[in-house]
């Protein structure tokens, strides 16, 4: 009996833990659950912090395209507003073309002389109508050739000119503010 004796006390000695071994286990086991737990949050963060970041360009993207749709909507209307005249100007330039030239007339009779007066009034009262609104005549005779504008339709030869030189303007051409409505149709020194 003593053997069975003596091998149950090294049972005993070796399946029972000790308290400190215990504890031990139990400090590794909620380390290990700690650990854990802090990688699932750092995990969580990260994600949370992309997610974060993700929608901040979003917001920054957004708040670029309202702001540029902003600058670009207030361009149109000072663009609107600076050239408001332009359609009506452009379909009024036949009447100053036809009152250019019924000054161009000359007149011996007293009655037409009155009526060259009646005509040369409203012209310069049109012209001034105009001006205000921005338009003006594009400078044409003498000038250098400026494709931009002026519209070339004959090209002639004149020895004391240099090559390019506007010779002859035959339609006057008219910019509203800084655009052209009509381009000055020219004859061109070859």
């Amino acid at each position: 009996m003593s053997e069975t004796t003596e091998n149950k006390e090294q049972l005993e000695e070796v399946t029972e833990p000790t308290n400190e071994e215990v504890a031990e286990k139990v400090n590794e086991q909620s380390e290990q659950q700690v650990l854990s737990v802090e990688e699932e949050l750092q995990a969580k963060i990260k994600e949370l912090e992309a997610k974060l970041e993700e929608e901040e360009n979003r917001f920054l993207r957004l708040r670029a395209d309202f702001d540029n749709l902003r600058r670009r909507s207030q361009l149109d209307r000072e663009a609107a507003e600076k050239y408001r005249a332009q359609k009506l100007l452009t379909e009024l330039l036949p009447v100053l073309d036809n009152l250019e030239r019924a000054l161009q007339v000359e007149v011996t009779s007293e009655d037409a002389v009155s009526l060259y007066k009646g005509i040369e009034m409203v012209y310069r009262t049109f012209i001034e109508a105009t001006k205000q609104e921005g338009l003006e005549a594009i400078a044409a005779e003498g000038e250098t050739f400026d494709p931009t504008v002026h519209q070339a339709v004959m090209q002639e030869s004149d020895s004391d000119k240099e090559s390019g030189i506007v010779l002859r303007e035959l339609q006057k051409g008219y910019k509203l503010k800084d655009r052209v409505l009509r381009p000055s149709m020219v004859s061109v020194n070859e």
